[in-house]
């Protein structure tokens, strides 16, 4: 267990380290207990360092013997590394350690998970590997030698040399230790091949454990997907001779981009239609993208300081929403990002856990792998490509890949090549990078003797530790409507860079109705009083696919901001104006889909927040289920049509044309079972062939209060596949009716299958709940206290998923005197638990304000 007493790293402090790494040689001898690894590193003295101490990070791992130049040596050890006497002049150092994996429950370093040796080193693991530098501005080329009785030996690189029991291989490219990888174990290799646009044949497997092998067809194919449109759009090519991918059962994260050996969170690589829904096959393409370009944008050109994350990350997150865009319907696609935005980066930007894309401090690097760094941080690379320009930005990145390539860069190096590209000072676009929470655009317009003015002011409230926030460079894609509907001036993007500035449009006809933040072109709230007619005018007639998701969406809150304060009936002017686009059958069906999704209830209570209410989470569902069977009723006559139009031809794709029908399918199912008390999902669900049908079938006949045959059924067809197991867990405790939700949780908390050691299955029941506005916010106070008990439970195990966890508890301080009482006491709670983590100690106390 790492030291919780709080240590506050600050960027302003950096300084490079005293040496630099020549190379790395690894020995592996593994043992679930007693893994012996011996290192054989050449140092020398870094000229660009002034602080010359040599100090080696090192936890929970213990030192058998140390060298310098083959001539024992005894260092300083203390519990978070090792310092030495070194000379002033190249040198070798070589170590030998013992660590105990099958006991390394937090899944950082070195651990087990079913029988097969893993790693996970970034941020902060491979210290927990052997002794090393390991920050990421340290770069050298890593020779790896395993030893064990294990089929499958992998590491980072080129297999370069093997025998009976043990394996080499070696990496030519610089890398951080934090980009180190290992897998050893029982598997089996679903092979594939690539051949780059230079000629190069690359040899591709996905690695499984025996029985998952029917899973890996779909995942081949979107790396060999990505690798090609990586050569396409931004002229990168793969670099070694082999890409290996592994599947693994415990892993807190996604997926990690090791050189050459990506290690995957099962869940985000196994897929088959029978198992996977077609959300979990466009996440699997999304993330084997995403870990696959961090080739360039991460592995070939890194972070110089975990300060620097999102150059990594954001940049990436941003590619491989381009990939997606381009792969499936790029309107669909965004209006997901923006949903997902809203729903997990908006409410951390204005709450306690608040911090710019590029934070300025950090206790616990692990904590600030958040929406902030990685959604955030891609909408601000949109912005810079928006107002450069697409030309501008493809020979921005060309430099940035020339100059920077083998490198560990800042924000600043990665605005410079745009700078030197388009000749734009972009100081003031960089408090971006520097300034938390979300900027506020207040919209208001005027009409005269032909001209259209628009008036654009921006505020930004204060944050933790952020209270005189400057004015930003935010672009505003701005389109004009006529009064007949048409387009009278395409779309402009205005760059507001005050606190207000007027901006004229002149020589029209007619007084136009404004599309404005088409694109969603700045992650922005935007504040502009229209009226319900005006919105229902955009949703019927905006020509920007966005815009016209949007001003159904607001018609939707606003009839639920009204339906929950002043007690009125459902808005007919939204009701009529949805059934017009549901009509409309030369629309994407999965952009059909979308419109009939409702604001999220956590969306309306932040809503109701910034209006001075206080949020009732019971109000909020009551009339949510309210509007969802007043729409039912609406378009109870257009239903069998809608069903209709979602059928399938031929046997089950995931590609977007299917996926868009079964989701349209699913959405006018959802409202169906409203009307026949779930008579048609019943059905849908007794014939389902694939795993997208049945489960929503399933979620409609919860929702609706019935289905626990078909639960039953579900479990006993899926009890042996872990990852549909999940989707058991998490449906119960996400679907359950507010006053059920408790109970539900506690009880699935007790079940057999209950692993609450493997992340996974402690997100998806844990998490689930969490989802559940109203379940999680039962009045008793019995949900909060139960994720208390298991965040205490769990601390020990794995710090780095309570960490996160404890998110579910960020935006207490909207709610009710009554409630900020019972989160706050379990909160306490949690932070007064003995030995607590340094990963929760720093989470909770800054949701506390303490």
């Amino acid at each position: 267990m790492r030291d919780a007493t709080p240590t506050t790293i600050y960027l302003s402090d950096y300084t490079p380290f005293g040496f630099l790494v020549d190379s790395v040689h690894l020995t592996f001898d593994l043992s679930e207990h007693a893994t012996r690894v011996t290192s054989r590193i050449a140092f020398r003295p870094n000229p660009q360092a002034t602080d010359k101490t040599f100090f080696l990070h090192g936890e929970n791992i213990k030192l058998i013997h140390a060298l310098i130049d083959g001539a024992p040596v005894t260092p300083a050890v203390k519990e978070n590394g090792l310092t030495a006497s070194v000379p002033n002049a190249p040198f070798i150092w070589e170590a030998e350690v013992e660590i105990d994996p099958g006991n390394n429950t937090a899944l950082e370093g070195l651990y087990m998970s079913n029988g097969m040796y893993c790693t996970q080193c970034e941020a902060e693991g491979f210290r927990k590997i052997t002794y090393y530098p390991d920050r990421p501005d340290v770069m050298s080329t890593f020779t790896v030698r395993i030893n064990g009785d294990l089929p499958v030996l992998l590491s980072n690189g080129n297999p370069t040399a093997k025998g009976d029991g043990w394996a080499e291989w070696t990496d030519p490219w610089p890398k951080p230790a934090y980009l180190f990888a290992l897998v050893a174990g029982e598997l089996i290799a679903h092979p594939g091949q690539f051949t780059t646009r230079s000629g190069r044949d690359v040899e591709l497997n996905l690695w499984v454990r025996p029985g998952d092998e029917g899973k890996c067809a779909f995942g081949m194919e979107a790396l060999k997907r990505s690798i090609k449109w990586d050569e396409d759009v931004y002229g990168r090519e793969y670099d070694l001779d082999v890409f290996n991918i592994v599947a693994v059962d415990d892993f807190n994260m996604g997926a990690m981009e090791n050189k050459g050996l990506n290690i995957f969170n099962s869940s985000a690589v196994l897929a088959s239609p029978e198992t996977s829904t077609d959300a979990n096959f466009e996440r699997i393409e999304a993330i084997i993208a995403h870990e696959y370009f961090h080739n360039w944008t991460g592995n070939r050109i890194t972070c110089r300081d975990w300060f620097q994350l999102c150059l990594k990350e954001g940049l990436t997150v941003f590619r491989d929403a381009q990939f997606t865009s381009d792969m499936r319907s790029a309107p669909v696609k965004r209006i997901h990002d923006v949903i997902d935005l809203r729903a997990r980066q908006f409410p951390e930007d204005n709450g306690p856990l608040s911090h710019p894309v590029r934070p300025e401090s950090f206790q616990e690097i692990n904590n600030f792998y958040t929406a902030t760094v990685y959604e955030k941080g891609a909408e601000v690379i949109g912005m810079l490509k928006t107002l450069v320009g697409d030309e501008a930005y493809s020979k921005a990145l060309d430099l940035y890949f020339e100059r920077h390539d083998g490198q560990a860069c800042t924000i600043e190096n990665w605005l410079k090549v745009f700078e030197d590209t388009t000749g734009r000072d972009l100081t003031q676009f960089k408090r971006w990078y520097s300034q938390s929470g979300t900027p506020r655009v207040t919209v208001e317009d005027d009409w005269a003797d032909g001209i259209y003015t628009l008036t654009l002011s921006q505020s930004t409230p204060p944050t933790p530790g952020q209270t005189d926030k400057q004015p930003q460079v935010i672009p505003v894609a701005v389109g004009l409507l006529g009064p007949n509907g048409d387009e009278v001036r395409g779309t402009e993007v205005l760059e507001l860079t005050g606190e207000r500035q007027r901006f004229s449009f002149e020589d029209l006809a007619a007084k136009p109705v404004p599309s404005i933040l088409r694109g969603f072109s700045a992650p922005v709230i935007l504040e502009h009083n229209r009226s319900n007619t005006e919105r229902a005018f955009l949703l019927a007639h905006d020509t920007d696919p966005f815009n016209r998701w949007e001003a159904g969406r607001a018609l939707a809150q606003n009839t639920l901001l009204r339906m929950i304060t002043q007690d009125e009936a459902p808005d007919a002017q939204y009701l009529d104006g949805l059934l017009a686009v549901l009509r409309d059958a030369d629309l994407d069906p999965a952009y059909r889909a979308l419109m009939l999704g409702l604001p999220t209830q956590s969306e309306l209570a932040a809503a109701l927040h910034e209006q001075g209410e206080t949020p009732d989470p019971m109000a909020i569902w009551r009339a949510v289920e309210t509007l969802r069977q007043a729409t039912a009723q609406h378009m109870q006559d257009l239903l069998p049509r809608l069903q209709s139009e979602a059928l399938v031809d031929g046997p089950y794709s995931p590609d977007a044309e299917q996926a868009g029908k079964r989701a349209l399918g699913s959405a006018a199912l959802a409202l169906t079972t409203r009307l026949d008390g779930g008579a048609m999902a019943a059905e849908v669900y007794a014939k389902a062939d694939n795993m997208t049908l049945q489960l929503s079938a399933l979620s409609c006949l919860l929702r609706a209060g019935k289905g626990q045959a078909e639960l039953a059924a579900f479990y006993d067809q899926w009890h042996h596949d872990r990852l549909v197991l999940d989707k058991w867990f998490g449906l119960q405790a996400s679907l359950a009716a507010p006053d059920d939700a408790p109970r539900i949780a506690r009880a699935l908390t007790e079940h057999p299958d209950f692993n609450w050691k493997n992340p996974n299955r402690f997100r998806a029941l844990l998490g689930g709940l969490a989802m559940n506005h109203a379940g999680f916010h039962h009045a008793s106070g019995q949900s909060y206290a139960l994720l208390a008990d298991w965040l205490i439970r769990l601390d020990p195990v794995n710090p780095q998923t309570t960490a996160r966890m404890c998110t579910a508890f960020q935006i207490w301080k909207r709610y009710d005197a009554d409630r900020q009482d019972l989160i706050r006491a379990q909160l306490t709670r949690v932070a007064e638990t003995p030995n607590l983590s340094r990963d929760t100690t720093e989470m909770v106390s800054r949701i506390l304000g303490t």
